[in-house]
């Protein structure tokens, strides 16, 4: 393959002739891991629109001129539209603050705009970077990359999730049903209750998650390499963020101290840790569905799951609970990415947070696999949920817990006297008051009655 000479403040690089980047994003190319976890496409068009942002602010503030703004901004444009995915190869696992990336899209940038105008009138670090580092862009992109997946892909879902949830318990108004404690038969519950409180718990974490989402709101833009704003001309900061709100149509904010937006990572870490809440709280809900469609004949069963694929290589017409699996190993998973971005945040030094890919990595895995995740749960079990009415029915006329209202009618030490009697003999609760007599039969239909337990 041909090749090109490319410089840099190290020397001379070899290049092949069909690759945009230039020097650095070749040097990174070749010393870090190759074909492992490529930086995540949502950071490079968050930092496209950086460059793109910067361009039209320099240009406002006197700094670049309108023809290397004009070829800025069509460069970004181009890779903004897809037409450049191939040219940023980097891995995650690259200096942590992300400098490789930033500067491959300032090189492609500027090879972009270079060869549209037929001469090489935009370089990567005078004029693509200007008036920014690497330390002040990749957080800003992390941040911005963040907000528009959370808003744009996982919130949507989200609701949609709850309205699933909802329609299930609407359809199963008027069910009673065994409620279970420490997995032991517990007193009555309406099927209904049970399943909208899943919902709730949903609701509870979105409201949570949009509480925190504003701390991805505050952007340290125009701090350049520790926070002082040096080379960032008055009143960049301000402009680079009513532009990126422009560009990006979300609601952004400069953060008041850029030392913290660079030092901290403590938004991305405040945000994922309600994601953790969110997979915990799935974990449960998926957890719980397992448990009462556990069978069907020699478990629970009061639950009937879809039939979506054969369970078994050798066991014929066995099916299993597929997609339960799916949500607790995407819930593990999310809580395991936690662990990496908390232990990330903790270790940052002095000026700066050297773990920036980690973070931003993970963090879009999560918001990935939890959305996708959501969706395939939804659409592949919730929807097709049924209720076992017989089997939820034999369930609570067996249950001896129904004997707690009778507590108040013959006391706490007389209703465990019955509960115990009815179980050793294998009678149900009725039976076994006829044989001792605690209250007349009459009294005790009356009284034990699920429908007036719940």
């Amino acid at each position: 393959m041909d090749k090109r000479i490319e410089r840099d403040s190290l020397g001379e690089i070899e290049v092949d002739n069909d690759k945009y980047w230039g020097a650095q994003t070749q040097r990174s190319f070749m010393n870090f891991p190759k074909g492992l976890d490529l930086m995540p496409k949502e950071e490079i068009r968050a930092l496209t629109l950086i460059k793109k942002a910067a361009a039209i602010v320099n240009f406002e503030l006197g700094k670049i001129d309108e023809e290397r703004k004009n070829l800025i901004v069509y460069a970004a444009d181009r890779i903004l539209d897809g037409d450049f995915d191939d040219q940023f190869p980097l891995t995650v696992w690259q200096t942590g603050s992300g400098t490789q990336s930033n500067m491959n899209v300032n090189e492609v940038i500027a090879h972009i705009a270079n060869e549209k105008c037929g001469e090489n009138l935009i370089h990567p670090n005078d004029h693509v970077n200007k008036s920014q580092s690497s330390n002040d862009t990749f957080p800003t992109a992390m941040h911005m990359a963040s907000l528009n997946l959370l808003e744009n892909e996982l919130l949507p879902e989200i609701d949609e999730f709850i309205g699933g949830i909802e329609s299930k318990a609407k359809e199963f108004e008027g069910i009673i049903k065994t409620g279970r404690t420490h997995l032991q038969d517990a007193t009555p519950i309406a099927l209904s209750s049970e399943i909208r409180a899943y919902s709730e718990i949903i609701r509870r974490d979105k409201a949570a998650l949009i509480d925190l989402m504003e701390d991805l709101r505050r952007l340290p833009i125009g701090g350049t390499a520790v926070g002082t704003g040096l080379n960032a001309p008055e009143a960049y900061s301000s402009k680079m963020i009513s532009t990126l709100e422009k560009l990006s149509g979300l609601r952004l904010i400069e953060d008041s101290n850029k030392f913290v937006g660079l030092s901290s990572k403590q938004a991305m870490a405040r945000v994922h840790s309600a994601l953790k809440v969110l997979a915990e709280d799935l974990n449960k809900i998926a957890n719980d569905l397992r448990f009462l469609s556990c069978g069907p004949r020699t478990g629970i069963g009061e639950l009937i799951l879809p039939t979506n694929e054969p369970g078994s290589s050798i066991m014929p017409g066995k099916v299993n609970p597929t997609q339960v699996e799916m949500m607790t190993m995407v819930a593990i998973q999310v809580m395991a990415n936690d662990t990496a971005i908390s232990i990330a945040n903790a270790s940052g030094q002095l000026e700066l947070n050297t773990y920036m890919p980690l973070v931003i990595y993970n963090m879009v895995k999560s918001i990935k696999l939890l959305t996708k995740a959501m969706t395939s749960f939804r659409i592949h079990l919730i929807e097709g949920l049924v209720a076992n009415k017989e089997k939820i029915e034999e369930n609570l006329d067996k249950s001896l817990m129904l004997v707690t209202s009778l507590s108040p009618l013959i006391g706490y030490d007389k209703a465990a006297e019955l509960a115990k009697f009815a179980h050793k003999n294998n009678l149900s609760l009725r039976e076994a008051n006829k044989e001792l007599g605690f209250v007349s039969d009459t009294d005790f239909v009356k009284t034990v009655d699920p429908r007036e337990m719940i």
